[in-house]
């Protein structure tokens, strides 16, 4: 439905209908989106199409990528698994198949995505970037304008928008004294994609997350020679604790126990199997793993094999870098060392401040929404359970709210 000349009919005869910056215009298409308009084809976007079509809504998807889940499918290395246990990653609707390892490769997760959407006959729009977003308080309405592959430009308005572009749409590359100097490869680890490119290198990596230790893992596999740039503190934890999956145990733990009790746990147990990572560089924070990623959002590192490698040189630990020079890295300890390539294991951030206009309920810093919208859910949920209180008042006021937040 072409939703233009509603809209350009009320522009032209309600004089109080006053278009932000950007008046429509006749070379502009219009469409009018009767559900919501969903900003993402990755997994949450598309968790989110196959509910609301399970609930007879309808919405359309926006991707600005060629495919569905285009960080797995574009950005990511060969070796990646996912690093949770598959029964805490299935998208709501459908489960893994069965004969899927514990953590599935990622030709399986895109394998396990793709059917999802075949499943809900969920039919993104690709190459479609959104520019801007934001809310007409004159119509009641969401703006969407978006450009495709020749430029073109759409807008499309609907009543709601869902934000699922995630935590890591944009790769985060830092500011490096000297880049232009060192004429060697530096490459963001979303275009890296196996050790065997730098086979016989000197490599040195940026960033000693998850993804900054598989990578040095992976060069270490093909015949590489690396050392990780380690800036700041990092919670080191085995993959596996007492036959379980860390992350698992945790989650179990936490029905029982307050949080702090459960990262004294992880933490003894890790110093168990794992040893003092301190003496390698490797230096934990004063805060738990559980706790600093609710405060921060900063995820522990799950072991698969690199601290082994660390403890027997054959991944080198250094510094911050304090500039680079020719075919050389300056460290903040005053050492120099040549190195053939760099890779930056930065990270990503979301870009949802670059094109959503709503400030009041996202952070512009990060793209992440703001606790106060958290809270008023949460308000929201135990006014709602209070009055199925009234009604199963057997369930008692915990059981209503479990039963309101599943429902």
């Amino acid at each position: 439905m072409d939703y233009s000349r509603e809209i350009e009919g009320k522009r032209v005869h309600d004089p109080y209908c006053n278009w932000p910056n950007d008046k429509i215009s006749r070379s502009k298409r219009c469409v009018w989106v009767p559900g919501p308009v969903i900003v993402g084809a990755g997994p949450s976007g598309l968790a989110a199409a196959a509910c609301l079509k399970e609930k007879g809504v309808p919405s359309l998807v926006l991707e600005r990528s060629n495919c569905i889940a285009s960080l797995w499918q574009l950005k990511t290395y060969d070796r990646l698994r996912l690093h949770l246990p598959k029964q805490f990653c299935e998208l709501p609707l459908m489960s893994f198949p069965q004969e899927f390892p514990t953590y599935p490769t990622k030709q399986q997760f895109i394998h396990y995505l793709e059917s999802y959407a075949k499943k809900f006959d969920i039919r993104p729009l690709f190459n479609q970037t959104v520019l801007c977003a934001e809310y007409d308080q004159n119509l009641g309405l969401w703006r969407v304008r978006a450009t495709g592959l020749k430029e073109e430009e759409t807008e499309y308005v609907c009543r709601w928008l869902i934000v699922a572009t995630g935590e890591n749409a944009a790769e985060v590359v830092p500011q490096i004294e000297g880049i232009e100097e060192f004429g060697g490869i530096i490459v963001h680890t979303s275009r890296y994609k196996s050790g065997d490119a730098f086979k016989g290198n000197k490599v040195l990596v940026v960033g000693c997350g998850n993804s900054g230790m598989e990578v040095c893992l992976d060069l270490c596999n093909h015949n590489a020679s690396p050392s990780l740039v380690v800036r700041d503190t990092v919670h080191i934890l085995p993959r596996e604790m007492l036959g379980r999956s860390t992350f698992g145990l945790s989650m179990w733990l936490l029905k029982w126990l307050p949080m702090r009790l459960v990262d004294r746990f992880l933490l003894i147990v890790s110093w168990l199997i794992l040893g003092d990572t301190g003496r390698f560089g490797l230096d934990r924070p004063q805060v738990g793993p559980l706790e600093l990623k609710n405060l921060s959002g900063k995820t522990p590192v799950l072991d698969v094999g690199t601290l082994a490698k660390i403890k027997s040189g054959d991944i080198k630990i250094c510094p911050s870098i304090k500039r680079l020079r020719h075919q050389s890295v300056e460290f903040v300890d005053g050492r120099s060392e040549n190195f053939d390539s760099i890779i930056l294991a930065t990270g990503y951030k979301s870009n949802v401040p670059s094109w959503l206009k709503e400030r009041e309920m996202f952070s512009e810093k990060d793209g992440l929404p703001k606790k106060t919208i958290s809270k008023w859910l949460e308000r929201r949920m135990w006014a709602i359970c209070s009055r199925v209180y009234q009604t199963r008042p057997s369930w008692g006021i915990n059981g209503c709210y479990e039963h309101c937040t599943r429902h």
